[in-house]
């Protein structure tokens, strides 16, 4: 049995825990998979570097727009597998040997650790004991219980990007974030698209405006069945045949099916309760806004704790819990304001903040104003005809409750409203209280403003 000051589960944000300030701790550091965690290997990362390339061939299938004729002549599939892999590879591997060899008081253990009692954990036959232990072994995709799916070769987010060629026809399973994402990637890059999701729209945690416009949007690219569900699939000669039920029911024939049906947490691979700690009913840590768990000396974050499982968030709840390790008899605490997110898709769309249908929901009294990018002048010059940017504010206090855009640069034209919201500045605030460039896309977050009925 080894002891140890402090034992890190995960290589995600975790790993930026030990620095100068940690010299004279003792640290494990257990990591199953990749140095890095799922925003490097399989996450944020490499998806946006396929979605990047994704846009530029949307642009292209969309040049005569402007006057321009351009073909899309070949996609290099595997050139653009080893553009993303063969940069985001190379700095897993270095991110571990920095930590195994040039790190001295840090001990890798490369495998998974399961708790065995409180503050002890397993790897490899090995015990480990800690007077400290955070847990940021994140999620998992989740995959759905589909008749024959163990009999088969199917795809989650973990897998598809890896893909060695660049399939004719694929189904995706989902309707989220991920699903929309990759569907994007793929069906921009020449794959033939059919989206099956349960829900009556896509994206069903965005506002109801947003999520109806992104589901007309990607009907018109692609085979959007809602309602729809697999009961069954099965292989046939080189095809995947899906059994469907719902409003798309029928029978599928594709050449590849990924699974983006959501994810959950790693606490069951980590028989947490060996260690007494307590889980919400989806399996996450519970968790204090400091990070402590319920047995001291045991903090938790990320995804297998929180309600946000966003990588913005984790960066900011582990310097939180950073600070907690070093100086746990004063304990700081997250302010969660404003968490924005934002889906690279096509449409991009970005949000934070309650949405129309959330303040309905809680009844509460919101303005409401809205602004298409075709309505300002860089819009008008993108021949932008679907985008558009929705605000909620609260009439007393003038103060912005949610903000929701739909469009190219959504992700970014949204950060001048969250930081807003963050520092409780009004809605008018932000709209006379400095300059906008002109002619901008900016200008749709300035006549956003300026679209809230005056006091």
């Amino acid at each position: 049995m080894t002891h140890y000051d402090l034992i890190i589960i995960g290589t995600g944000s975790a790993n930026s825990i030990p620095g100068p300030e940690f010299d004279d701790w003792n640290i494990a550091i257990v990591e199953r998979g990749a140095f890095g965690g799922t925003c490097l290997n399989v996450g944020c990362i490499p998806s946006k570097m396929f979605v990047y390339a994704a846009d530029v061939a949307t642009h292209i299938a969309h040049a005569e727009t402007y006057g321009i004729t351009a073909t899309m002549d070949a996609v290099d599939w595997p050139g653009i597998v080893e553009r993303v892999f063969g940069r985001i590879d190379p700095i897993a591997e270095g991110g571990e040997k920095y930590r195994s060899e040039e790190c001295e008081n840090i001990t890798v253990y490369g495998g998974s650790a399961v708790f065995t009692g409180v503050k002890q954990i397993e790897v490899n036959g090995e015990t480990l004991t800690a007077d400290h232990i955070v847990v940021g072994a994140g999620g998992r995709p989740r995959v759905p219980d589909i008749d024959g799916l163990d009999d088969i070769t199917f795809h989650t987010s973990d897998t598809v990007m890896r893909l060695p060629e660049l399939p004719r026809r694929m189904a995706v399973v989902g309707g989220g974030y991920i699903a929309s994402e990759l569907g994007h990637v793929f069906g921009s890059l020449g794959t033939d698209i059919t989206m099956l999701v349960r829900g009556d729209t896509m994206l069903r945690i965005e506002d109801e405006e947003i999520r109806a416009r992104a589901t007309e949007m990607y009907s018109d690219r692609f085979d959007v069945r809602l309602k729809t569900h697999i009961t069954a699939v099965r292989r046939d000669g080189d095809e995947l045949v899906l059994t469907l039920d719902g409003d798309g029911g029928g029978e599928l024939r594709v050449d590849e099916l990924l699974i983006a049906a959501g994810r959950v947490p790693n606490t069951d691979q980590l028989d947490v309760a060996a260690a007494g700690l307590e889980t919400h009913p989806d399996g996450r840590l519970v968790v204090d806004t400091s990070f402590a768990t319920n047995v001291p000396g045991v903090w938790a974050f990320g995804d297998i704790a929180t309600e946000h499982q966003l990588k913005h968030v984790a960066n900011a709840e582990v310097r939180v819990l950073r600070q907690n390790l070093l100086a746990p008899d004063d304990l700081t605490h997250i302010d969660y304001g404003a968490v924005p997110h934002a889906v690279f898709g096509w449409p991009q769309v970005a949000s934070v903040g309650l949405t129309e249908q959330g303040a309905r929901e809680q009844g509460i009294d919101v303005l409401i104003a809205r602004k298409d990018f075709g309505g300002t002048a860089y819009g008008w010059a993108m021949e932008d005809t679907q985008s558009f940017a929705k605000l909620l504010v609260d009439p007393a206090t003038r103060l912005i409750l949610g903000a929701h855009f739909l469009g190219p640069q959504s992700s970014v034209l949204i950060q001048q409203l969250i930081q807003a919201m963050q520092f409780n500045q009004t809605v008018d605030d932000v709209a006379h209280g400095q300059f906008y460039i002109h002619p901008a896309l900016s200008e749709v977050t300035e006549n956003l403003l300026l679209e809230v009925p005056a006091p």
